[in-house]
């Protein structure tokens, strides 16, 4: 072994370098470690730090001569001079574990970026690609044991074969390593295979991060070892029998993986918990925590060196039982994201965000079937996938995923109240991973400070979207409770209006804002007005209500923004006695309106200032939200000295009004039914509903949630449908 004496200068430039170091180096001579040393400890070769070889080293102009002839001299040690010239100590190779320590031996100096994946070698010029991957090794198939079975996670192509093998050659540092063989067949397989070693070149310069999220290439097997001069195949790492989605696959696979992945207190401080053990939810959610967060170091690893994957799947994801890490798998179709020097600057930076952005999106797709496990089953997650390529929003998943997978279980799903959790931050961090648009996707760097990633030890400071989002989520889940006692209702008005408050805009911005979010369907939550049901009461027609949806659509008429219809859903139910399962006569009520958009402000006034005709509880609640607000704790997050007496709003002008009514069967014909059936309507669903001229001024919209306030000051919570 030969041991380096010199400056460590890697963060200076060359220029300083070549002022800085000395232009002769001194070397220590001692013996070399003996191979059986080296092999005792083969199976920990991720983690332990080797000797720092004189062979390594290289002179910075003078690159290391590169021999493609047999695989022993890709990695053989080889006695240098001990007065060599070095020009920058940045072109010397860290201390690296023994497995890659082989598969980098013979490039000390990575220079330059790898090329395209379009730009690979045919089947004629394989030699001549061949001495283009001196930095990793050149196997022969002798050098292999090959397994007599391969593991059902190893998923291939059908233009791969795969095969289990282990090294058998003593000279070879990965000596008695488990490996896999991956034999490409086909000429696009082929170019997979040479663009999974052109980037390594670009990803090894932190070995450490690559050998802890990348699955490791050591290397390929030549043609002339296999006889056929047309095969190519490839020696990657192996990492475990089961791939992501095999493990999802199975009934006990939450703990079962817990089990393998040995969760204790030092992983959970990793996602920032301070607790092992607990309840199912608690302990898959911080599964999920590390999981998610292994993966996006991965990605944001690649992201870093300009790459793409393009290829995320749970086929492709493995987990090592060595160091608990995902591995991201191979890549052979990994994306420059600046592909050429030719672009222009826009044009580079598009490419860079539409590659960066479908990664999320990969991303987000994973982090749903891990939570979700429903979306395992290919039926269920077409129609997930579905909802999102028509274009609807992805603030909208739960409304849409609710009714398919949570009404389903009787004891409750435990993915939603994961995505329930800490005031529904899941949902919010799915919703941007997969937005519709591109340029709305999180990146790998803000999704590791989301809220949902994050433990309670460590302290996040939310963004305004991020609280706004807490705070509807919260006040959809109260309206599921269906039963409102008078606390409930008091803390559904306090979210209201602590909502309007935060939802802050000019003048101009508040047009424009809600000419964008307002067209769609909306379904109607909870009115903070007056509510009367069918408990106390014995009408002469009993109507169950269903669905009440408001849609929005672009006007075509001169002097209306939009056109409103009012979709009432209900149920008539004949007879005496109440039916178990709630059968009766359907029936839908339909009110149609135009309004006409104008820019208005909100006034708060004093409560004893405020005239009698205010309901009390609209103006405890705008006093204890302004107490609120002008604490420090909001201080902080809002930058405002003094809150302003009034805050933008729209004004709804209302056109004239058109209603519709259809029952179906016998009632139909029944003209007094008919008009008990109005009357029961108009005394169940809020007024603004029937009458939608008393409508005068929307407050808050955003992807998700709308808030209109009515004449008499009471407000409608609708959250946006999938329907």
């Amino acid at each position: 072994m030969m041991e380096l004496i010199g400056i460590c200068c890697s963060s200076l430039s060359p220029e300083c370098a070549v002022e800085l170091l000395p232009s002769r180096f001194s070397f220590i001579n001692s013996s070399p470690t003996p191979s059986h040393h080296r092999r005792r400890h083969h199976h920990h070769h991720l983690f332990r730090r080797p000797p720092i070889h004189a062979t390594t080293y290289h002179s910075f102009r003078n690159p290391p001569p590169t021999s493609a002839t047999t695989s022993s001299t890709c990695y053989s040690p080889r006695r240098r001079s001990s007065r060599s010239k070095f020009a920058c100590c940045s072109s010397l190779p860290r201390p690296q574990p023994p497995a890659a320590a082989a598969a980098a031996a013979a490039a000390s100096e990575f220079q330059g970026d790898s090329g395209s994946a379009s730009s690979s070698p045919d089947d004629s010029s394989v030699a001549a690609a061949e001495d283009d991957f001196s930095h990793v090794i050149k196997f022969n198939m002798s050098d292999f044991n090959i397994s007599d079975r391969v593991s059902v996670g190893l998923t291939s192509r059908a233009d791969e074969v795969i095969f289990e093998a282990t090294v058998k050659d003593v000279n070879n540092p990965l000596y008695n390593t488990k490996v896999v063989l991956r034999r490409l067949t086909s000429a696009q397989a082929k170019r997979r295979g040479r663009r999974a070693i052109e980037v390594l070149r670009r990803l090894a310069r932190r070995r450490l991060m690559y050998h802890s999220y990348s699955m490791q290439v050591y290397g390929y097997v030549s043609s002339s070892s296999t006889g056929d001069t047309g095969a190519f195949t490839l020696v990657h790492g192996y990492h475990g029998s089961f791939s992501l989605r095999h493990w999802l696959q199975q009934s006990d696979w939450f703990p079962t993986l817990e089990a393998t992945l040995a969760l204790d207190e030092d992983s959970a401080r990793k996602v920032g918990d301070d607790t092992i053990g607990g309840p199912a939810v608690s302990r898959q959610l911080r599964l999920i925590r590390v999981l998610m967060r292994d993966l996006l170091i991965g990605v944001n690893y690649l992201h870093s060196h300009g790459l793409a994957h393009t290829e995320l799947r749970l086929e492709n994801l493995h987990i090592s039982p060595v160091d608990k890490h995902i591995k991201v798998g191979i890549l052979g179709n990994a994306a420059d994201l600046y592909e050429s020097c030719s672009e222009t600057l826009n044009s580079k930076i598009d490419r860079r965000e539409m590659m960066i952005a479908f990664d999320m999106r990969c991303v987000g797709y994973i982090m749903a079937k891990m939570v979700l496990t429903e979306l395992m089953d290919s039926s269920v997650f077409m129609k997930f996938k579905a909802f999102l390529t028509k274009g609807n929003d992805s603030s909208c998943l739960r409304e849409f995923l609710l009714p398919t997978i949570y009404r389903n279980s009787s004891s409750g799903n435990t993915g939603i109240q994961i995505l329930d959790r800490n005031w529904g931050a899941g949902w919010n961090l799915l919703s941007l991973l997969l937005a519709t648009k591109p340029s709305q996707r999180i990146s790998c760097l803000k999704a590791l400070r989301h809220p949902f990633l994050c433990g309670p030890r460590w302290r996040i400071d939310p963004s305004m979207d991020i609280i706004k989002w807490n705070l509807g989520s919260t006040a959809v889940r109260i309206t599921e409770e269906y039963i409102y006692n008078q606390q409930q209702r008091r803390r559904l008005a306090h979210f209201i209006e602590l909502m309007e408050m935060l939802n802050l805009h000019s003048k101009p911005r508040v047009t424009c804002h809600w000419l964008e979010l307002l067209p769609g369907k909306w379904r109607f939550l909870y009115s903070t007005g007056r509510h009367i049901g069918l408990t106390l009461r014995q009408p002469p027609s009993r109507v169950l209500i269903g669905d009440v949806r408001l849609t929005v659509s672009k006007a075509s008429i001169p002097n209306a923004n939009f056109s409103v219809v009012s979709d009432v859903e209900f149920t008539v139910i004949v007879g005496r006695d109440w039916p178990h399962n709630k059968v009766g006569v359907s029936g839908k009520l339909q009110v149609e309106s135009f309004f006409r958009l104008k820019s208005g402000r909100r006034i708060y006034l004093d409560a004893e200032d405020s005239p009698k005709r205010f309901p009390s509880l609209t103006v405890s609640a705008e006093g204890s939200v302004l107490k609120i607000l002008s604490s420090k704790k909001w201080k902080k997050i809002i930058p405002i000295k003094e809150f302003p007496s009034s805050l933008p709003v729209v004004k709804l002008v209302s056109g004239d009004i058109g209603l519709t009514m259809m029952l179906n069967g016998p009632l139909g014909s029944d003209v007094e039914k008919a008009q008990q059936v109005i009357h029961e309507l108009r005394t169940q669903i809020p007024p603004e509903i029937f009458d939608l001229s008393k409508i005068v001024c929307g407050t808050y919209v955003d992807s998700r949630l709308l808030i209109l306030r009515s004449v008499n000051g009471s407000a409608l919570l609708f959250t946006r449908s999938c329907k």
